[in-house]
């Protein structure tokens, strides 16, 4: 198990616009060699929007793209023409495929996190798509067979435990509150690259949030 804490990550964005991004892997010009990817992840980042701030227009391809909203809400535009308000509990996937284009912002009143990750397709190309599922349940994981993988959402009160999938690559993320990972305490930001997971739990020290990527072997 591979602990990266919250401060290790690469601070990006631009601040004078509202804009705060925090980088888990190796990201634009932060770039690092041993730190591309695990399993099918290839970027996870932690996105903080001021009111009004937002991403322009901008291209992706043959990446799948799953946004979870910490807190606020995030207005949602692509060249597909789809226009979505994503809350916290939903589960928006953007599959980039041959090429898509979009706009991400803070069209609400209040400041918006939300945790974008990227993962590499089995099989680029396509077409793209979209969809957004609303108010996922801990008991409901949701695919993401384009990539192989598997995400399980994990709401936790203190002192409550949950098993954590065995699979060739799990990557967790904790979102908010603090988990013990087979007895490593991570705190809001942190996460852990499990590789040949078996038999590991998770146990909350305080009220949790856990995300948990189950992959199968690259």
């Amino acid at each position: 198990m591979d602990v990266r804490r919250a401060h290790q990550r690469y601070r990006g964005g631009d601040p004078a616009a509202g804009i705060d991004t925090w980088h888990a892997f190796s990201f634009g010009p932060h770039y690092d060699p041993d730190n591309l990817r695990f399993g099918a992840v290839i970027a996870c980042n932690e996105e903080r929007l001021a009111p009004g701030a937002g991403f322009d227009e901008h291209p992706h391809s043959h990446t799948e793209i799953v946004t979870w909203v910490v807190e606020g809400e995030l207005t949602h535009r692509d060249s597909t023409g789809r226009e979505t308000v994503v809350r916290p509990g939903d589960v928006q996937r953007l599959s980039a495929a041959s090429g898509v284009r979009h706009v991400e912002r803070n069209a609400g009143p209040a400041p918006l996190t939300f945790l974008q990750m990227w993962l590499a397709p089995l099989d680029p190309g396509g077409d793209p798509s979209y969809e957004v599922v609303p108010g996922i349940a801990d008991s409901t994981p949701y695919a993401l067979s384009e990539a192989g993988a598997m995400l399980h959402v994990r709401r936790l009160s203190a002192g409550e435990r949950t098993a954590v999938p065995d699979a060739a690559y799990v990557y967790a993320h904790v979102v908010r509150g603090a988990v013990l990972l087979d007895g490593e305490e991570l705190g809001a930001g942190d996460a852990a690259r499990i590789t040949d997971a078996e038999g590991v739990d998770a146990e909350a020290v305080v009220e949790a949030e856990l995300l948990l990527w189950e992959m199968a072997q690259r």
